[in-house]
């Protein structure tokens, strides 16, 4: 945990030794606390990557009537030669249904 804390703060102060920051198999990019949505590319020896997208407004019907509501997209990008892809679809609908119910998620 103070491992990864002290990377963090380094990270964040643009002064982490790039080294640090090598063996990694899976990754997660957050590039939506910036506005921004993404779809990010495997980069080898990795062999999945994340996308945290923006936090938008979306439009649905209910009873009839147009409501707005805050949506997050997610990209999965992954290496398909590591895994099928049915795994990643997977892992991507079971992280949605979570973070859609995060409450009952937490309360458990």
């Amino acid at each position: 945990s103070q491992a990864v804390k002290q990377m963090t703060i380094q990270a964040k102060q643009g002064v982490i030794d790039p080294e640090r920051l090598t063996g990694a198999s899976f990754t997660v990019l957050n590039f939506g606390a910036y506005g921004v949505n993404y779809a990010p590319m495997v980069i080898p020896p990795q062999t999945g990557i994340l996308g945290i997208n923006t936090v938008e407004t979306k439009v649905r019907e209910v009873d009839g009537v147009l409501e707005g509501y805050p949506a997050m997209s997610l990209s999965l990008c992954f290496e398909q030669r590591a895994f099928d892809g049915l795994p990643a679809a997977r892992f991507l609908k079971t992280l949605c249904q979570n973070l859609e119910n995060l409450t009952l998620l937490l309360a458990q």
